[in-house]
């Protein structure tokens, strides 16, 4: 995914599905880490070794287009690993060719992601069998066992006499009962506060209103330990956000005084910070939130950040979200000095996905202890803090909102971000 997307970039804009790269930009950096998926990505390489045009549809599975990326998009799978979820109960998962597999015989449970989301939009396509019973199930608890009255469960089941595949369990019925069974399948599936809507292949199984959940967790069923199934593709795109830079001028922000750093606002529109240091804070505070920007380093190997819950009129007090595109050697995997999107101090980014001189979009997901991060809809953190309380970040846990805040770091600092939005998250779930 990260070869596609930061290939897909040029001029320093994210363009739309259908784009063109040059042959001096196919870099072998980004190629190599993902050899044992060669054979998906050869015609899409022919075409840019050749100048051709990549359309999204010849995009190998559990990948997002730049128009994706740009709408803000992200994986919830890799189509290469389980990061970013977590299992619950005895059932056990595999990836075997791009997708998430049940591992026969394991016993009934629940692959969650460890991530809560409350408003979205979410794509998934399955496979099962006529022996297994599943579902995807939206809006779950973080911990313990998950049903469906504790969570939403949009079935997979042909068969189910009361709730057949496409219907929301407990909730509403599908019209009538599709042919899932050994072929893939796409659902479609939007939560938006109390309105809920399933699709099945492009055709609208449900839709129905119940204000009982606001928040939680993706999960996948495997319910009776019996038969198999499988998942790939599974895209969300946060919705209900709300932007907090008018792209006029510095209004809802504050630059902490006695400082270097320069922040403007460019003929374009965009938030520029030029050198260091400095902080510029939001006058609004989140505590458990979804956070969106696109960002641009104009310089080779920049270091800047996004803090959050930091204290107001402090300097450099929250977590951070480190902004630095430079890795070892020829291996996007071994960030420096964290990497892009790795939580400085806490954990490095498992991937270096962003590349210098080119808009990239950042994710910054918190609630609770759990904070996790996106480069370019690809996850690259996913992190619990188990320190003490602390009133800063800094030095130990904080749960209370804090303001959020773009650095200048040094003398080399210049930044830009746009599209500047968040959404607070509902209260969590007693």
């Amino acid at each position: 995914m990260a070869a596609l997307n930061h290939l897909a970039k040029d001029s320093g804009q994210l363009r739309p599905a259908h784009y063109r790269v040059e042959r001096r930009r196919l870099m072998l950096d980004d190629v190599a880490p993902m050899n044992h998926r060669l054979s998906c990505l050869t015609l899409t390489v022919a075409a840019w070794l050749w100048g051709g045009t990549v359309r999204a549809a010849d995009l190998p599975p559990n990948t997002l287009s730049a128009a994706e990326v740009e709408a803000g998009w992200l994986l919830l799978f890799d189509g290469e690993s389980t990061f970013g979820w977590a299992p619950r109960g005895e059932a056990r998962w595999a990836v075997a060719d791009g997708a998430i597999v049940y591992q026969s015989g394991t016993g009934a449970g629940m692959l969650s992601t460890t991530t809560e989301f409350a408003d979205f939009e979410l794509r998934a396509e399955f496979w099962i069998d006529k022996q297994a019973n599943s579902g995807v199930f939206l809006r779950c608890p973080t911990a313990g066992e998950i049903t469906a009255l504790n969570a939403y469960e949009v079935n997979i089941y042909d068969a189910h006499e009361q709730w057949p595949t496409g219907s929301i369990n407990e909730l509403a019925r599908a019209p009538k009962q599709p042919a899932t069974v050994g072929r893939w399948n796409t659902y479609q599936i939007v939560a938006r506060g109390p309105q809920l809507e399933a699709q099945l292949n492009g055709q609208r199984t449900v839709s129905v209103r119940d204000d009982k959940l606001a928040r939680g967790t993706i999960a996948l069923q495997q319910l009776k330990g019996e038969g198999n199934v499988r998942f790939r593709n599974l895209k969300l795109r946060p919705l209900n956000l709300t932007s907090i830079f008018n792209g006029k001028d510095l209004t809802g922000w504050t630059v902490l005084p006695d400082r270097k750093s320069v922040y403007s606002v460019t003929p374009e529109g965009w938030l520029n910070v030029k050198d260091g240091n400095g902080d510029l804070q939001s006058t609004g505070q989140y505590g458990d939130f979804l956070f969106q920007l696109e960002i641009v380093s104009n310089g080779q190997h920049l270091n800047s950040g996004v803090f959050f819950r930091a204290l107001p009129g402090q300097f450099w007090s929250g977590y951070e979200s480190q902004i630095r595109n430079q890795w070892q050697g020829d291996d996007r995997t071994r960030p420096v000095d964290f990497g892009t999107g790795g939580l400085y101090n806490r954990q490095p980014a498992r991937r270096v996905v962003s590349t210098d001189h080119q808009w990239f979009s950042m994710t910054i997901v918190a609630h609770g202890p759990h904070l996790a991060t996106w480069v370019n809809g690809l996850q690259v953190t996913d992190f619990i803090d188990t320190r003490p309380p602390n009133e800063s970040a800094r030095r130990g846990y904080r749960a209370e909102p804090g303001v959020l805040s773009l650095q200048g770091h040094d003398p080399t600092t210049d930044l830009s971000f746009r599209n500047l939005r968040i959404a607070e998250l509902p209260p969590a779930r007693k």
